[in-house]
């Protein structure tokens, strides 16, 4: 306690220690509250008028429960479930450094009693978790989102890790920006660059030292297959990696235990057909890249059919890997 404080600021003070101290297992008492008041605010008020004060806020709408053994507040913003989902997603996200996920952590944990902290103490392994080591990831978010507002075009270093784990810039770029997008735990920047002429997908945590200049961006309809504008359902169901060649129909055979596994990554607006029987035909509109980096995680279980040129690549790359395992040139 640094100073003592007015009565006056009792009521809400009330308020904070039922925020903070109570819930549906532990009850306040109206001499609990007293002496929390009197410990952590140096206010000394008549139980009678913490009393009062609890009917005044039961009358604003504060979801406040008294009975016998006490009084607690019942409803709150979040439940400890979806405090637990928020948390667990920061955690979770290797685009936010272990600082900020730890500030963040705290701050909805705050949002509840302090007693719903001894449910997440894993918390505190966050450093162990595998983070990004870049402090602009926040600064970044805040300077797109202005740039999208005035339309104007970004200019920014790009960073990648080298064989020291640190990042390390390896150029300039100049882009229009259109949106974030978070994808397989990771935020991309979707934009225009100006020095490339085509879409172009950069992760915002590799991205350092932005700037916003005097260049309108260039607008997003005014690119072939965005002329509506970007459909999102659509959009995300084509990339499944974040490549920027333009997306075409796709055919492939997939046997039926990854049948889950397509409809996770494509969605269920595709088309699936029985071929034979332990395996479906799949017709998807995917970008080629993508798809021939997917169909090899599953090479397995997955055969594209159609295009040609896909089914060229793809035979290309495999045989690739097949060559360099085949070596015998490591001791």
């Amino acid at each position: 306690m640094d100073s003592l404080e007015p009565k006056k600021l009792a009521l809400i003070r009330i308020l904070q220690i039922l925020q903070k101290y109570s819930d549906f297992d532990h009850l306040l008492k109206q001499e609990d509250i007293a002496s929390i008041l009197h410990t952590e605010y140096g206010i000394d008020i008549e139980r009678k008028a913490i009393g009062r004060n609890l009917s005044l806020l039961k009358e604003a709408g504060f979801d406040i429960k008294s009975r016998h053994a006490g009084s607690y507040l019942d409803e709150r913003e979040f439940t400890d479930s979806e405090l637990r989902l928020l948390i667990d997603s920061v955690l979770s996200s290797k685009h936010i450094t272990a600082k900020h996920s730890k500030d963040l952590i705290d701050k909805l944990s705050g949002l509840t009693s302090r007693y719903f902290r001894s449910h997440i103490k894993y918390v505190y392994s966050v450093n162990d978790w595998d983070k990004t080591e870049n402090q602009e990831f926040f600064y970044n978010i805040d300077m797109i989102d202005e740039a999208i507002e005035q339309k104007r075009q970004i200019v920014f270093d790009y960073n990648k890790y080298g064989e020291d784990k640190k990042l390390h810039k390896t150029r300039s770029h100049q882009v229009s920006p259109y949106l974030l997008v978070l994808h397989n735990q990771h935020y991309y920047l979707m934009s225009h660059h100006s020095e490339w002429n085509k879409l172009a997908y950069f992760r915002l945590d590799r991205i350092t030292d932005i700037r916003i200049t005097d260049t309108p961006i260039v607008p997003v309809n005014t690119l072939k297959g965005f002329e509506n504008g970007i459909d999102y359902k659509v959009f995300s169901r084509s990339m499944p990696y974040m490549y920027s060649d333009e997306p075409k129909q796709v055919q492939f055979l997939a046997s039926e235990e990854v049948i889950d596994q397509v409809i996770d990554w494509f969605g269920k607006d595709i088309s699936v057909k029985k071929y034979n029987e332990d395996t479906f035909k799949v017709t998807v509109t995917v970008s080629p890249n993508a798809m021939e980096h997917w169909a090899l995680q599953y090479a397995g279980h997955v055969r594209v059919i159609s295009p040609a040129g896909l089914i060229k690549d793809i035979e290309n790359r495999l045989q690739t890997g097949l060559d360099s395992y085949r070596q015998n040139d490591i001791s």
